[in-house]
């Protein structure tokens, strides 16, 4: 897609029109508030139920993020139009954030409202912005519109009704979300869009999403921290706190270490960028995302409780959050390196045996155990890559 005149809303090509603005950074602040919201969330609503309505807020949260990302990959945020659109996204994202706490309650309706006018106000815009790409270009966003539209009177349906019947409303409003780039966005008279034509920025993507990763990592630290200093000082909060800095640091070695630069470097040099980008952060980047979220949560289970024995439901928590970030890394460098990390494989074999003997163990060993399952798999993997040749392989 190629800017065609001057007046074109869409971003340049080369190294300088690939990279992240400030306002970009700007926006994602407001997510890191949604993930901060979900994780208090998922700690205060703690049951099976209050687990399922955390993970569809995330799903909702981590897609409107994401499009907006794929969205900002081709619009010009030095533009003023495309400005001034990121600023109200970044209003009605802060609605959307702050009505997560009781979006299953009396704020259903706004929750609802913010996140659809979200989505399909983006997309209208996007789709007037790709005038300038050609007729295929819009075509593809018009499709886009309609998924999103479609999904739309759901997500309204959902906020206008209340308990099992929201949920139910939601989860078909996701399903419809999330099955479109699987299946091409078909729509009958329009076709399906052509994964040749999304001629992505890979180094804009990796840039984008590692940005959205590293202030995740860093809201945990102050969630841990901010909790570390409201509680009288002991030796077990001291471990618990640094349990959750060493577990924290260790995903950030993971991700970044051998993850997001060659991600970036492999989608530009790809046939099909578009799939590719699609595979690796639209969707392996969701465990990604749900294991930080987990981690923090277990973090706040660690200092709450301990020496507490006998609870899966926390222990699923402590050894869960470190589970899905590795396996969303796992999917995420399989993707982009064309190589399966035996190192991750292992690691979520191990944490899933230590399920078994979590029932004996009191929650800060599992933690303990949690984080050195994470160190384990990052220096396995730094040992083998800076070793091992280039070619598909296991590491």
């Amino acid at each position: 897609m190629t800017q065609t005149h001057n007046k074109s809303w869409l971003r340049a090509h080369g190294h300088t029109g690939s990279r992240v603005t400030f306002l970009e950074l700007f926006f994602d602040l407001v997510f890191v508030f949604s993930v901060s919201q979900l994780s208090h969330a998922l700690f205060a609503h703690y049951t099976l139920l209050g687990a399922a309505e955390a993970a569809l807020m995330m799903f909702a949260v981590w897609w409107v993020w994401i499009f907006t990302a794929w969205a900002t990959n081709w619009l010009d945020p030095e533009r003023m139009p495309v400005r001034s659109m990121l600023v109200v996204l970044m209003l009605l994202g802060l609605v959307l954030s702050a009505s997560i706490p009781e979006a299953f309650g009396e704020k259903g309706l706004l929750f609802a409202s913010a996140y659809v006018l979200m989505q399909v106000g983006r997309s209208l815009f996007t789709t007037y912005a790709m005038r300038a790409a050609g007729r295929s270009a819009v075509i593809n966003f018009v499709r886009i519109t309609i998924y999103l539209a479609a999904a739309g009177v759901f997500w309204i349906a959902g906020g206008l009704l209340e308990h099992e019947a929201r949920l139910i409303c939601w989860v078909i409003a996701l399903l419809i979300e999330y099955t479109g780039p699987a299946l091409a966005f078909a729509v009958p008279g329009l076709g399906r869009s052509k994964t040749e034509e999304w001629d992505v920025s890979g180094a804009h993507m990796a840039e984008r999403c590692a940005l959205f990763i590293i202030i995740c990592l860093g809201e945990a630290i102050l969630v841990s921290g901010r909790t570390f200093s409201e509680m009288e000082f002991s030796a077990i909060t001291g471990v618990v706190f640094l349990i959750g800095f060493i577990g924290t640091v260790a995903m950030w070695w993971l991700y970044f270490r051998f993850g997001h630069e060659r991600a970036a470097h492999r989608i530009e040099h790809a046939d099909t960028p578009g799939s590719l980008a699609r595979q690796a952060f639209t969707y392996a980047h969701i465990p990604v995302l749900a294991g930080i979220i987990v981690h923090a949560v277990a973090v706040e289970w660690m200092f709450e409780h301990p020496y507490d024995t006998g609870s899966l439901a926390i222990a699923a928590s402590v050894l869960g959050g470190s589970g899905l970030f590795l396996v969303g890394n796992l999917w995420f460098k399989g993707a982009t390196s064309g190589r399966m990390p035996l190192s991750h494989l292992a690691g979520i074999v191990i944490l899933i045996l230590c399920t078994f003997f979590a029932p004996f163990m009191e929650v800060y060993v599992l933690g303990i155990l949690a984080a050195l399952v994470l160190i384990v798999v990052a220096a396995w993997e730094y040992k083998s890559l800076t070793k091992a040749p280039a070619g598909p392989a296991l590491h």
